[in-house]
């Protein structure tokens, strides 16, 4: 199956504005976040009304099966502060020592290419068995098959290629891996038209405000509108390799979950 990129995005990635190749925008992005990391956080919660911690929650409730699995390998990508990583920690194995044997259980890495995002996550992540890691989401310091879920959430969309971003995480995924990416969509009718005023008109104002960098809260919803509506998303996810690509819709279509797995037949 083809993948059908946006008419408009002929080879589908984050482009901020007056960014004109993709190491370019892959720097522009970087420090933009590392820039508003500070005041991260605060801004999510109060732009996105709580809905995030929802989003976040259920996307690993979906995912329980998995997690539960003491080894399995979790990957959460683009995990800026952590919370979507804190998620999923909820749901994994506890170390345990029973008869003087320790249970082993495979820690979640949490990978982001923002150091300063980083640095906040690691406050999050004391005591738990998280390891994070600092790498560019397109180059995965992983080995092939290695891998049982990545996650990312809101993370995925500012990557400077979509199709390589999905190529990378096929192939660090096992067989029978799979990938669960919650991003925001632009929905249409009504909700669509409310859903942009807010986007445009409100939410730029009061994340410059918060964040004092303007900028980064302009280019949220450039950077929703750019990215691809359902069908091609998973149109590219199928392209990429992945089975049965789906997409869970979240409240009413502002936000939702992609979810697809690397064919079990594969050789591993």
């Amino acid at each position: 199956m083809s993948a059908v990129p946006n008419k408009h995005h002929p080879t589908p990635g984050a482009r901020p504005a007056g960014t004109t190749s993709p190491d370019e925008a892959a720097q522009n992005i970087q420090q933009m976040f590392s820039t508003i990391a500070p005041t991260y956080d605060r801004a999510n919660h109060l732009l996105s009304a709580g809905l995030d911690r929802t989003w976040w929650n259920r996307t690993a409730r979906t995912l329980r099966p998995i997690l539960i699995r003491p080894e399995a390998v979790i990957l959460d990508l683009c995990c800026g502060t952590g919370d979507m990583t804190l998620a999923l920690d909820k749901f994994r194995p506890q170390l345990t020592t029973n008869n003087q044997q320790r249970t082993t259980v495979s820690p979640i890495l949490a990978l982001d290419f923002s150091h300063t995002m980083l640095t906040l996550a690691l406050r999050k992540f004391a005591g738990r068995n998280i390891v994070s890691v600092e790498a560019d989401a397109l180059h995965l310091p992983l080995a092939d098959n290695s891998v049982d879920l990545v996650t990312s959430a809101f993370g995925f969309r500012n990557l400077t290629s979509y199709p390589n971003g999905l190529a990378e995480l096929h192939r660090v995924l096992r067989p029978g891996g799979e990938i669960a990416i919650l991003e925001f969509n632009h929905p249409g009718g009504l909700i669509g038209w409310l859903y942009s005023f807010y986007f445009h008109r409100i939410l730029p104002t009061l994340g410059g405000i918060i964040s004092r960098n303007p900028a980064a809260y302009s280019y949220l919803p450039h950077s929703v509108e750019r990215f691809p509506r359902p069908p091609q998303m998973k149109a590219l996810i199928a392209a990429a390799g992945f089975t049965n690509p789906t997409w869970t819709s979240y409240t009413l279509g502002t936000a939702g979950l992609y979810r697809a797995a690397k064919s079990s037949n594969l050789p591993s």
